[in-house]
């Protein structure tokens, strides 16, 4: 049997959809957590809500390694655009993460994460085509990016946040708060990790205005349709 397949969100309208399309799913309860086992059109899966924020992700990241044996891992959901030509309603496939809060200068670089010598953690480049040629199938007309995403623990919600880290990263395409830790805990088990996030906002001052209802009405729908035509495909 192929090996089992994690999908991943951060919030429950992120997730609700997802769990749609499962036909038999069996709940099981771990550090707090909900893991929903079952198969995603005959592949065995586990879907989970990490909750938000890099500890939660690094924590339900390594319960699927070490608890379920996860053999991949998909996280999806909403970010916030930073990169001028990303807009409301596109999506973006990581290739890598950097932690833009990550900042333990002078001691290191700023962004590396310590005792690690990189600041950037790469997604899957395999998986991730895999996931970037979903997002094409199933939402044609849509706009799907490649490249760098910046994780922190903060939602950020105003222009001059969003001006500073577009600075400060000019290549990171969108901000959100989950992605790296889980980069991270990837890359010290060796388990192959992709994620696609709708882009829910500009990170600026609009940033809070229909947050919910975009993630409910349109982003909920793009994951569903994505991970559908990943597994199909």
């Amino acid at each position: 049997m192929a090996a089992r397949t994690a999908v991943v969100a951060a919030m429950h309208q992120e997730l609700a959809a997802v769990l749609a399309l499962m036909p038999d799913e069996q709940r099981e309860s771990v550090g707090g957590r909900d893991f929903y086992v079952g198969e995603l059109h005959g592949q065995p899966v586990v879907v989970v809500l990490s909750r938000v924020g890099k500890v939660a992700a690094a924590t339900t990241a390594a319960t699927l390694v070490h608890r379920f044996g996860v053999g991949r891992i998909l996280f999806t959901g909403v970010a916030g655009g930073l990169a001028p030509g990303v807009k409301v309603g596109d999506v973006v496939v990581a290739d890598s993460f950097v932690q833009h809060d990550m900042d333990a200068s002078p001691i290191f670089p700023r962004y590396e994460v310590p005792l690690y010598g990189m600041s950037r953690f790469p997604t899957d480049p395999g998986l991730s085509e895999q996931l970037s040629l979903a997002a094409f199938r199933a939402l044609p007309g849509v706009a799907v990016h490649r490249g760098l995403v910046a994780s922190g623990d903060r939602f950020v919600s105003t222009t001059a946040e969003s001006r500073a880290l577009q600075l400060a990263l000019p290549q990171a395409l969108a901000v959100e708060m989950e992605g790296a830790a889980i980069a991270q805990v990837c890359h010290d088990h060796g388990v192959p990790f992709a994620a696609v996030r709708t882009i829910s906002d500009r990170a600026d001052d609009e940033a809070h205005g229909d947050f919910l209802s975009f993630i409910r009405d349109v982003a909920s729908r793009h994951s569903a349709a994505i991970v559908r035509e990943f597994f199909e495909g």
